[in-house]
């Protein structure tokens, strides 16, 4: 898997935030523009998959990265109730969304089905998603003691390298959004895609195979 340096990601980071916007001529704000989305979905999609800029290039790495920047741990019981708070919240925001938020333990999972995220064997994120992503940056950006881990995952129809680098592209839009738009501490993420090898439901229906083709973003306490 190749990385990327701190300073690289940054120069990725800075102008793929400017490709990545243009003015609504009706409200003079800006918003995404789909070709700069593209370009930011392959950069973050090929080399800086994976975790973005700490240099150890480890989950422990992560972890000192953000302890270093004077972001505290977690411990005990604390970490539970982060998470309670954190998983309520994003609960009330994503309702009627079409994104599941899903508990394991002190972990938050929030399930991405790709008929709502993006467009068939596409990998830019559609329109009507982004108000999505900037909730869950929202929330993420109030709970900076949580790791995000963005993984993607396919069905098994096509050729499983194909799968996987498509996988591997639709997990980088999304981090792309959260760190560029959303400006979410990238030193917080990691990237990967999966490719058809982690299935939820059976690929022998169409009705699996849509829950197959998903984004899922796993949220962590940061503990000691």
């Amino acid at each position: 898997m190749r990385h990327l340096t701190a300073a690289s990601v940054g120069l990725i980071g800075a102008f793929a935030l400017a490709a990545c916007t243009t003015t609504d001529p009706y409200t003079g704000q800006q918003v995404r523009n789909n070709t700069g989305t593209g370009a930011l979905a392959g950069a973050l999609g090929g080399a800086a998959l994976g975790y973005l800029t700490n240099t150890n290039k480890s989950s422990e790495g992560r972890k000192n990265a953000l302890i270093g920047a004077g972001v505290g741990a977690l411990a005990g019981a604390a970490a539970g109730n982060y998470m309670d708070r954190q998983q309520a919240e994003l609960r009330q925001q994503l309702a009627g969304t079409g994104v599941d938020v899903i508990r394991q333990g002190d972990n938050i999972i929030l399930n991405m089905p790709s008929d709502v995220t993006f467009a068939v064997d596409q990998s830019d994120i559609q329109a009507r998603f982004y108000p999505v992503l900037d909730d869950v940056s929202r929330t993420l950006n109030a709970y900076p003691q949580t790791l995000v881990d963005v993984v993607g995952h396919a069905d098994s129809t096509g050729a499983d390298a194909y799968n996987q680098a498509l996988s591997e592209r639709r997990a980088g839009s999304v981090a792309g959004y959260l760190v560029n738009r959303g400006r979410v501490n990238p030193d917080r993420l990691y990237v990967e895609g999966r490719g058809e090898s982690q299935p939820r439901a059976s690929n022998a229906t169409a009705e699996g195979r849509a829950q197959n083709r998903r984004v899922e973003i796993i949220l962590r306490p940061l503990t000691n």
